[in-house]
């Protein structure tokens, strides 16, 4: 059966209709999976085995069968490692239904059939009895339902239900407990990914302070987590303001309450400072003695222990609802409120009598309502982009571009997302009557205007590019066309182009001398080899002696099946890598021109000037705001002669992960990647091969 799927097409914009076949959803879901990631995780399999032999070993001793039920089995691989630890029968719950027909095929070649069970089912949907798909319930439950939060894949619902219906009294849990860690730290950086600081702009008639509203100011922000790969965060960007404290603890061999609630612990800061982020992770012990420990800690917190790189587990930052100066030594109570799914935090001053109606306010069962955005800038600006807007010296090169080309009767016209061009072209001479035109959403903007005394001086138009008619000018002709470019529906770096269509769009209104700025763009390209993210797309092949294979052939065939030329999109600040070759620029688009009609092709070859791995090739925008002035989305610099590379910690850049990867020694006659890549004006989609 084909289904006619529509998706708008982030480069040119305009709304397709694609015939995808039944399985297209379940290629997606596999190609992006991080199935492979878990695979590779050697801590996380070594802890969950010695754990689960443990738990059987503790069932068998007190005379009794070991009948487990693992939830969320994926490949299989917990029950086939209770099976071979001597469980006597295995319940082996799947609810996506490719992911479970594969457990069967690797429980089956791995020789495990009779001994394992796989339940396509959701868990809560599971019936025990002889007709059941149960026959009896479990005493050694096994799972692995956590995300970097813990609780956000609805792990606590699901052990409710569990203990409540499918495992006994008193059974084994592996793993046995989580614990919940916190710590207290300033840092501007990852503020910055909160909050839009005051904006500086030299203008001819002097300094201007551009600030956000008092709405925005005292936005709580949105509930999500922000999970990131904390030990890519240099030391210096950060100071902690407090020790690491437990937050909370689940023990999951006992009954486990998914209701909303709250916890509170004491904490005394051993620096004064401005307490703006809670940053936590946890562990999970696999034994009731806690010997068996897999942690998420960053490198700060465990200095001497080697590091597990993971990407399906990582940490997370919470941002307080305001920033609160702290003075060493002074007892501060943080809160930690949770519903089935999130945690949020708070942190007040401890007084003797809040701590009195704290204990109250506990027994009562009241919880600190989420956080929900009001002033609709979190709604509109993820954290990476907060943290572009607040880099000033991005914003300078922007300033530095426009003053050359902006004159007091220009019409500028602004085609951007959430992008404050608009008003630094009007802080910087596109004076009234000629307008400074914004394309973009409405309340937000008519708060920040208000607060900087612009509301008549800007003119939002609430129309696409294309519908753009001259009364929406005023019947003037723009002289001035401005984007950064920043567009929401952006995935891969190209998708900005759209920029390019929507210019191409207003043609029509644009004046005979227009300034297109930026005036150009062009594609960049560079070999490297990766310090960990190759794992994510790395064949297994087998994961602690069991036969995975077969997994690895389904992400293979997924890959195959739409993605295997395309590039995905990874924040490359979170994963080290190094240069293999020198940056090349492989395409230009010329922005002063409508879109041409034809593909845009290049072929060519890099040379491998380092010894390494080539697992895949990065690629990145840069655009060209002036002859002298260039903005990177990606490469900001190869820091040494090693080829350690520093990107664009705003931006995710595109990775096409090669096929096979090459082993490169310093030759004499360099081992050279042959590339090819088309740019397909129409549908905007750039599509690329690599030999190596």
């Amino acid at each position: 059966m084909k289904t006619f799927c529509g998706r708008a097409n982030p480069t040119t914009g305009s709304m397709e209709w694609l015939e995808e076949g039944e399985d297209y959803d379940y290629h997606q879901e596999i190609a992006r999976s991080r199935y492979a990631d878990m695979l590779h995780d050697k801590d996380r399999n070594v802890k969950y085995y010695q754990g689960i032999r443990a738990a059987v070993s503790r069932v068998k001793d007190r005379g009794e069968k070991a009948i487990v039920l693992d939830i969320g089995t994926g490949t299989g691989l917990l029950s086939m490692m209770a099976a071979s630890a001597g469980a006597d029968f295995c319940y082996a719950i799947e609810v996506f239904k490719p992911m479970a027909n594969a457990a069967v095929k690797i429980v089956e070649k791995n020789g495990f059939s009779d001994k394992i069970k796989v339940i396509n089912k959701h868990s809560t949907e599971v019936t025990v009895g002889p007709d059941g798909d149960m026959q009896c319930q479990a005493n050694i439950l096994v799972t692995e339902l956590f995300d970097t939060e813990l609780i956000g894949e609805g792990a606590l619902p699901t052990y409710e239900h569990a203990h409540k219906y499918l495992v006994q009294e008193g059974c084994e849990a592996v793993p046995h407990r989580a614990t919940v860690y916190v710590q207290l730290v300033e840092s501007k950086r990852m503020w910055s990914w909160k909050k839009l600081f005051p904006i500086h702009v030299e203008a001819e008639d002097g300094e201007k302070i551009l600030v956000p509203p008092s709405e925005m100011e005292n936005c709580p922000g949105v509930p999500s987590v922000c999970d990131i790969q904390l030990n890519q965060m240099p030391s210096s960007d950060f100071t902690t303001l407090s020790d690491v404290v437990t937050m909370f603890s689940v023990d999951f061999s006992k009954p486990v309450q998914s209701a909303p609630t709250y916890y509170r612990v004491q904490l005394e800061p051993v620096k004064s400072g401005k307490a703006q982020i809670v940053l936590s992770w946890w562990d999970i012990d696999m034994d009731p003695s806690g010997m068996i420990n897999c942690t998420m800690a960053p490198y700060w917190v465990k200095p001497t222990s080697a590091l597990q790189w993971r990407d399906h587990w990582m940490q997370c930052v919470y941002f307080l609802p305001n920033e609160e100066p702290v003075l060493q030594g002074e007892k501060l109570l943080l809160t930690a409120c949770r519903d089935e799914y999130s945690v949020w935090y708070n942190l007040q001053k401890a007084r003797e009598e809040e701590n009195k109606a704290a204990e109250e306010e506990h027994k009562a069962g009241v919880c600190v309502e989420s956080p929900v955005c009001r002033c609709r800038a979190h709604l509109l600006w993820n954290r990476p982009r907060f943290g572009e807007l607040n880099d000033q010296n991005r914003t300078h090169q922007y300033i530095k571009a426009l003053r050359r080309v902006l004159k007091p009767d220009s019409v500028c016209l602004c085609i951007s997302d959430g992008s404050l061009l608009a008003v630094l072209a009007h802080c910087l001479g596109a004076k009234q009557p000629s307008r400074t035109d914004l394309y973009h959403p409405h309340e937000l903007w008519q708060a920040f205007f208000k607060a900087n005394q612009l509301e008549d001086k800007i003119k939002i138009i609430e129309a696409r590019p294309e519908l753009l008619k001259p009364y929406h000018l005023e019947d003037k002709k723009i002289s001035v066309l401005v984007g950064e470019p920043f567009f929401t529906t952006s995935l891969l770096p190209w998708h900005n182009l759209y920029f390019w269509y929507a210019r191409t769009a207003v043609s029509t209104h644009l004046a005979s001398n227009v300034t297109v700025l930026p005036q150009s763009a062009s594609l960049h390209m560079m070999i490297v080899e990766f310090q960990d993210l190759w794992r994510i797309r790395s064949p297994c092949g087998t994961c602690e002696g069991f036969d995975v294979q077969t997994m690895d052939d389904m992400i293979k065939n997924s890959l195959n099946f739409r993605e295997s030329k395309e590039a995905e999109p990874h924040p490359l600040w979170e994963y080290p890598c190094k240069s293999l070759s020198d940056p090349q620029e492989v395409l230009t688009f010329d922005f002063t021109k409508t879109v041409p009609q034809h593909c845009l092709s290049t072929e060519g070859s890099v040379n491998l000037l380092r010894k390494g791995k080539s697992h895949g090739a990065v690629l990145w925008m840069e655009y060209h705001l002036a002859a002298d002035i260039s903005v990177s989305t990606g490469l900001v610099q190869i820091s040494n002669e090693k080829g350690s590379c520093e990107w664009n910690p705003h931006c995710k850049q595109a990775v096409y992960f090669f096929s096979s990867v090459i082993e490169s020694e310093i030759l004499s006659d360099p081992t050279a990647v042959t590339y090819a890549i088309n740019f397909d004006t129409k549908t905007g989609e750039i599509a690329m091969d690599f030999k190596l």
